[in-house]
C-alpha cells in the first residue's frame, strides 16, 4: 500500500492522512474478521470540550493504530528512530506527530514540545504514552516525567485511558486472541496541577482501572 501512495508524500497532507485511515481501518476491519479481535470504547461522556492531550496505557501495538479511530486526526508522541523507517517512517512524518530523541536531553525536550504545541494549535488532540513503551499485563513500569513537560506546555487538560489490549496481542507476539478489548476513557484532569499532584494522580488513575480491566477479561 505505502508503495502505490508513493506519489503522495508530494501532495498535501490530508491525502497521507487519508491513506492512514485506510490502512488503520483496514487492520483493525482485519483482526475483528480474520481473528475476531473487537473493541469497545467506554466513558466517552468524560471527554472535555475544546482542546485536550491525552496520556494512555501501552501494552500492545494495537492502540498505536486504533487510537486513531477513536480520536479525531491524532498526533502521537513517538520515539525519532521511526521516522527513519523506509516508506513507513516517510508517512509517519508527513502525516505530522511528535518524534522525541530518547537519547538527547534538554534540545529534545525542547523540540518535542515545539512541535507538540504546532499541531496542538491546529486542534489535533496530542497523544502520549507516559510510560514510554509496551508494559505487559500485571508488570509494573514508572510513569516519565515528559507527559507533565507536555501537560504543562499545552496547558490543557489530560484525559487518561486505561486498556486490556496487552491480554489479546501481547508484545512482540504474533499470535492474537479473540475477544474484545476494553479502551476507558476516564475522568480528565485540569490543567494546571504542580508535577508531583498530576504525576500521582494520573498513574493512580490509570493503573487502578488498567487492573480492572486485565482481572475482568475473560483472556485473563
Amino acid at each position: 500500500m505505502g508503495l502505490l501512495a508513493l506519489p503522495l508524500l508530494f501532495g498535501s497532507r490530508k491525502g497521507v492522512c487519508w491513506l492512514r485511515d485506510v490502512w488503520v481501518k483496514f487492520i483493525i476491519s482485519s483482526l475483528k474478521i480474520i481473528v475476531g479481535l473487537d473493541y469497545r470504547v467506554e466513558g466517552s461522556e468524560n471527554l472535555p470540550r475544546g482542546h485536550f492531550m491525552v496520556a494512555s496505557k501501552h501494552q500492545s501495538a494495537w492502540e498505536t493504530l486504533a487510537l486513531h479511530l477513536i480520536f479525531s486526526d491524532p498526533s502521537i508522541v513517538l520515539k525519532r528512530e521511526l521516522l527513519k523507517l523506509p516508506i513507513l517512517g516517510w508517512f509517519i512524518n508527513k502525516v505530522g506527530m511528535v518524534p522525541i530523541d530518547r537519547a538527547g536531553k534538554a534540545n529534545a525536550l525542547k523540540s518535542m514540545l515545539m512541535i507538540a504545541r504546532k499541531w496542538a494549535g491546529l486542534g489535533r488532540p496530542i497523544i502520549i504514552f507516559p510510560q514510554g513503551t509496551r508494559v505487559a499485563p500485571g508488570e509494573k513500569k514508572g510513569y516519565h516525567s515528559g507527559v507533565f513537560a507536555v501537560y504543562r506546555a499545552l496547558k490543557v487538560p489530560v484525559v487518561p485511558i486505561a486498556l486490556n489490549s496487552g491480554i489479546f496481542w501481547p508484545r512482540k507476539a504474533f499470535i492474537k486472541r479473540p475477544g474484545v478489548i476494553t479502551v476507558k476513557i476516564l475522568n480528565y484532569i485540569r490543567p494546571g496541577l504542580k508535577r508531583e499532584d498530576f504525576m500521582k494522580q494520573l498513574e493512580d488513575i490509570i493503573e487502578t482501572e488498567t487492573r480492572v480491566l486485565e482481572k475482568n477479561s475473560p483472556s485473563s
